[in-house]
């Protein structure tokens, strides 16, 4: 009878190890930690606090957490005005720690995680540097977007304003021109940026989604701005 029990509990560890290291493997290829495991040692609360980047016991980089945001992420604020001195900082400290060449010589899964991590804080980065890109971000947090081809809140005359400046950029012949449009153009991004930070501030969500609409037309007018300084 006791010899049937050992034996019993001895097929039993062995079973409990074997599930334990398929559970291991299949996060591994899922990209999954578990509640707080190292994929790779599976040492429960082994994930660092903090930024979570890599397991306390066997140093092993984690898989990117799908449900942090850019803000948390990039150790911002999630408010419209935002250091951008600190956020490049951040952006460099990040790239140091998980971008691929620093783990040519890890596991393919290690190297799978660190373009994954890569790839997310350049998405994150560029986010939040940009004002127009960080307060479409912000709106979408709150599950508000801005369908492409939307004339949210603009009006007839602000269309004309735009019309005018096409227009003016199609026209101009020389660099002076240029310029002007260019510092135009600034100037307006300039009175948006400032009153959308209002609007955020003040919790007013629609206002932002307007102003943001009116800074996507200003936004495209640089980009031909900059091709018909720099052509292709």
């Amino acid at each position: 009878m006791w010899g049937c029990r050992a034996v019993l509990c001895v097929w039993e560890v062995r079973l409990a190890g074997f599930l334990g290291r398929r559970l291991l493997s299949s996060n591994a290829a899922s990209g999954k930690s578990g509640a707080g495991r190292c994929w790779k040692c599976g040492s429960p609360g082994g994930v660092e606090s903090g930024d979570g980047l890599f397991c306390h016991h066997c140093r092993a980089l984690q898989p990117p957490d799908q449900t942090r945001d850019y803000f948390s992420l990039m150790n911002c604020h999630r408010s419209f005005r935002v250091d951008v001195v600190k956020l490049q900082r951040r952006y460099q400290q990040l790239q140091r720690l998980v971008h691929p060449d620093f783990f040519s010589q890890k596991s393919q899964t290690e190297k799978h995680f660190s373009e994954k991590h890569s790839t997310l804080v350049n998405d994150a980065y560029k986010t939040l540097q940009s004002p127009l890109s960080r307060g479409l971000y912000l709106l979408k947090l709150q599950g508000i977007e801005i369908p492409e081809g939307t004339d949210y809140g603009t009006d007839g005359q602000f269309l004309a304003e735009i019309m005018e400046i096409n227009e003016k950029l199609t026209d101009a012949q020389s660099e002076a021109a240029m310029e002007e449009l260019e510092s135009t153009v600034r100037a307006k991004q300039k009175e948006f940026t400032d009153s959308v930070n209002r609007a955020f501030e003040q919790g007013d969500f629609e206002k932002a989604k307007e102003i943001l609409t009116k800074m996507k037309y200003f936004s495209n007018i640089e980009e031909k701005i900059k091709l018909s300084k720099n052509p292709l």
